[in-house]
């Protein structure tokens, strides 16, 4: 049975969103104040009519799930269980402290506790490094990224704590917004997830979304990782539903935004404040999405149609 509302009676709000290819705006149609993007500056507005698309996909961590929040807390247990205590240190642009004399690995002071920049940025930088590698479960991903992450960071993490960083994820929380927003979507769209992750770890994830996705693509079933476009090419394979048809909503300009719009899909880049600096937990990326917007019920608020 369709999940569609039927809409023919219903005249589509419009979107203000990001230019890309052949669409003229008008001076009407940008705000008069709005929040700039953190990550990308904004250019000429156009409208998108929310009509147009059948089926929303989204990247799941990062976007849905607070990530940042698993991620930092996993680095800073394993620096309390060494005594490692808070200090001054800062991130620098390749994710770690300067370092004086008498530190420790790539960068933060010996004994002191790395900021969260530091910590997101190592992750990044390590994520991607291990992805690149070749194919491995992202149990397998996390756990070496831990290491990498240590090794950047100043501390050595157990096997054990490598482990458990990778089993984590299942509890990472979704933020606040997600679920409502889900929920509200749902009621006008086909919702799928395209995700770097294993199938049992996002088993645990969509216990918190609360939500009933028509379709799942992990990397675990295409055996890569985004920015890789398996994930895409299967969820239009499965679904059925035509590009053109679709939207791609995610947190990650380097994971998901350039991929998705390399293949011609309409993007919103879901631009959330990071505890990081920069891209936060992911590699940089100079990726242009249609639409930029700054939590998930902003997503719902744009595009749901007008009653």
């Amino acid at each position: 049975m369709s999940r569609f509302r039927n809409s023919s009676d219903r005249r589509p709000t419009s979107l203000t969103c990001r230019k890309r290819t052949g669409l003229t705006p008008t001076a009407s149609d940008t705000p008069a104040a709005t929040r700039a993007p953190r990550r990308q500056p904004a250019n000429a507005p156009v409208h998108l009519d929310p009509g147009r698309f059948d089926l929303l996909t989204f990247d799941c961590y990062g976007t849905l799930v607070d990530w940042e929040a698993g991620i930092i807390a996993a680095a800073r247990e394993a620096c309390a269980v060494r005594g490692l205590v808070h200090g001054p240190a800062r991130a620098s642009a390749s994710g770690s402290a300067p370092a004086p004399a008498g530190s420790s690995a790539r960068g933060t002071p010996a004994g002191v506790v790395p900021s969260d920049a530091a910590i997101l940025s190592a992750f990044g930088a390590a994520e991607h490094v291990v992805q690149a590698e070749r194919y491995r479960s992202y149990r397998e991903v996390l756990a070496l990224t831990l290491r990498r992450m240590g090794s950047a960071l100043g501390f050595r993490p157990t096997p054990s704590e490598c482990d458990a960083f990778a089993a984590s994820v299942g509890d990472w929380p979704a933020f606040p917004d997600t679920v409502a927003a889900l929920r509200r979507l749902a009621r006008r769209y086909r919702l799928g997830i395209v995700s770097n992750v294993d199938d049992d770890l996002f088993a645990r994830t969509r216990e918190h979304l609360h939500t009933d996705f028509d379709w799942v693509v992990t990397a675990q079933q295409v055996g890569s990782y985004k920015p890789a476009t398996a994930h895409f090419e299967e969820m239009a394979m499965r679904s059925g539903i035509p590009r053109e048809r679709t939207l791609h909503v995610a947190q990650s300009l380097f994971h998901d935004i350039a991929p998705a719009a390399a293949l011609g899909y309409a993007t919103v880049h879901v631009d959330r404040p990071s505890r990081g600096d920069g891209s936060g937990a992911t590699p940089p990326s100079h990726a242009r999405p249609d639409v930029t917007v700054h939590d998930m019920a902003s997503v719902a608020g744009l595009l749901e149609l007008s009653e």
